[in-house]
């Protein structure tokens, strides 16, 4: 199979990240209660869970918890208390995801409330795409 890159700020590029978002949402199942895409520079989502909290991810530092304060559609959402990075790089396999979350809410894990920055939204033809299109060939099929 041919790498295929993304022409940067496309529509293409702009939806790119919510098929692996959507493979998130799915297997928390009924623990999401609404999910929205945010704006670019950074591309992120938000998944805003039964119990106050929202899971945010963006291109630039990946997964964080914290307890809902505001956002919505096309904004990007402002979390509040303590915020945890749930870690495991950029794109971690959704399942994983679902468990680095369980244990960010018990406090042990991977977790860390220092942001990491795995990468620059800026850098637009780092291969990033690369990664993303394989989950967006999953929601495609």
């Amino acid at each position: 199979m041919a790498i295929r890159h993304v022409e940067p700020y496309t529509d293409e590029w702009l939806q790119q990240p919510y098929g692996y978002v959507l493979q998130v949402r799915d297997l928390l199942g009924s623990e999401v209660v609404d999910w929205w895409k945010g704006p670019c520079d950074p591309r992120d989502a938000t998944l805003k869970l039964a119990d106050g909290t929202a899971l945010v991810w963006d291109e630039e530092s990946g997964w964080r918890l914290g307890v809902f304060a505001s956002g919505g559609r096309g904004r990007h959402t402002e979390l509040s208390g303590v915020v945890r990075y749930l870690g495991h790089g950029l794109l971690p396999k959704p399942e994983r995801v679902v468990a680095a979350l369980h244990d960010a809410r018990a406090g042990v894990g991977a977790s860390s409330a220092w942001r990491p920055c795995y990468r620059s939204h800026r850098n637009c033809r780092d291969g990033f795409d690369v990664a993303l299109d394989f989950y967006s060939r999953l929601v495609d099929a």
